[in-house]
């Protein structure tokens, strides 16, 4: 038995035979190649020649084969599917995986964790879809996805708590040390109260200052968490939002708990996802990854 594929052509040179199989033609080939048609040409009367078979008929318009370039071009086509193969195995494309969130949970918890992410899951290609409404699984490609309410979510779909909503009251160092802590309803009436969608103030104040229901007659409003936390951070008054959301601002100084008082909430994060017969091993990782996060936050 021969220890070696001495007889074996260059594989530069089976794989332009085979592309010039599939077209008949020096000028298709090349553009598939991307090379020069001549340098096409060449690499074929090389094969030709070290086979000492002709492979290809030139005809007036184009290309034939012949019988014995016929044969070849399966076998060689053959091979080359065979080593593509064994080469995607030994480096397995990365597995593409969508997670759907709101802006605010993007911004504020998501994306500060990505990098470590990445760092740790080189083979998921992760793409986080971030919209305020309402994504669908099928239509929007999404695996899996963070919302916020109380389940069921839908028919079909598979449902677990992520991290339950803790709602505090923060606000700019700068602030607090300007006007005070407002530690009685009296000195809240100083402060703008930032509100954003889900406008949890009424509630907050009830909780803290049993007598109120109504924080101050200064308000702001906001469609999205992020940007009322983002201006309690420019110092331009208070606002609530998920502790989970202001937990990096809090411990870097950008921003000051105005009290310990925390309100639960019976809505909560939880993942969803459709029900399937078989989890794709990348979707178990990032729900295992996604809980872990919630733990420490």
């Amino acid at each position: 038995m021969s220890e070696g594929f001495t007889a074996l052509p260059s594989l530069n040179a089976l794989r332009m035979f085979e592309v010039v199989a599939r077209h008949l033609n020096f000028r298709l080939a090349a553009e598939e190649l991307g090379v020069t048609q001549a340098a096409v040409a060449q690499q074929i009367r090389g094969l030709e020649a070290s086979l000492e078979v002709r492979l290809f008929e030139r005809l007036p318009r184009g290309l034939g084969m012949t019988d014995a370039g016929r044969a070849y071009s399966g076998s060689v086509r053959s091979a080359l599917a065979m080593i593509d193969e064994a080469t995607r195995l030994l480096k397995p494309e990365p597995s593409h995986l969508t997670v759907s969130v709101t802006p605010t949970f993007a911004s504020k918890w998501l994306i500060p964790k990505l990098g470590a992410f990445a760092e740790d899951n080189p083979d998921i290609d992760l793409r986080v879809l971030a919209t305020d409404r309402l994504s669908h699984f099928h239509t929007d490609s999404v695996d899996i996805a963070v919302r916020y309410g109380q389940p069921p979510f839908g028919a079909g779909l598979n449902a677990e708590l992520l991290m339950e909503q803790r709602i505090v009251a923060v606000a700019s160092p700068g602030l607090l040390e300007d006007k005070g802590m407002p530690d009685s309803f009296e000195r809240l009436q100083d402060f703008l109260v930032l509100h954003d969608a889900h406008d949890f103030w009424p509630e907050f104040t009830s909780a803290l200052f049993p007598e109120h229901t109504q924080a101050t007659g200064k308000n702001m409003r906001f469609n999205q968490t992020s940007l009322a936390i983002e201006a309690a951070i420019n110092g331009q008054g208070i606002t609530l939002a998920s502790h989970a959301f202001v937990k990096q601002d809090i411990a870097a100084g950008r921003l000051v708990q105005m009290s310990p008082q925390q309100l639960r909430l019976d809505k909560a994060f939880y993942l969803v996802w459709p029900r399937r017969a078989k989890e794709s091993p990348a979707l178990q990782v990032v729900k295992d990854w996604l809980k872990r996060q919630a733990a420490d936050s």
